[in-house]
């Protein structure tokens, strides 16, 4: 699937409604969506890691370990994980693992710690998910970030973190 950006952005907006769902669930704000070739909506995901007491919940892994059990490696490869904020180190990982061949991110891991400053839920790590997949032995695409989402990604984490 060959997406222009204004159907990024309308997936990521999707993601971007994941997210909200997920804080009001008592979760941190984040959140994920996997599309297939044909630009059907496989899977939505929220971060799950509060309310499951998880800490692996992030939307990303939560979504591969459920997506992994419905489809095959090579159907995977053909679809696109949208994501409101650049995958973290563990979820970069989970992708990869999981044979996604695409991802697409409305902001940072930079613009992201810069949102949750030092609050403990989210001591991110600064390693963008291109230095982890390059690390790998194939080639997934990344995708982002979109400045033109960015606020929308942003507002749902104002007043969140402390």
């Amino acid at each position: 699937m060959i997406a222009d950006k204004e159907h990024h952005v309308a997936y990521l907006r999707r993601a971007v409604e994941v997210s909200r769902r997920a804080r009001e669930a008592g979760n941190t704000p984040f959140g994920c969506i996997l599309v297939d070739p044909q630009g059907r909506v496989l899977w939505e995901q929220g971060n799950i890691e509060i309310t499951e007491r998880n800490c692996t919940g992030h939307a990303e892994t939560t979504l591969m370990e459920a997506v992994s059990k419905r489809y095959s490696k090579h159907e995977l490869w053909g679809c696109t994980l949208y994501t409101t904020a650049e995958p973290c180190a563990m979820c970069a990982g989970s992708i990869y693992w999981g044979n996604v061949g695409r991802v697409v991110f409305g902001i940072t891991e930079k613009r992201l710690a810069e949102l949750t400053g030092d609050d403990e839920q989210n001591p991110t790590l600064d390693l963008p998910c291109t230095e982890v997949f390059a690390a790998g032995r194939k080639s997934i695409v990344v995708i982002g970030p979109f400045p033109e989402i960015e606020d929308e990604v942003v507002a749902v984490h104002e007043g969140y973190w402390q």
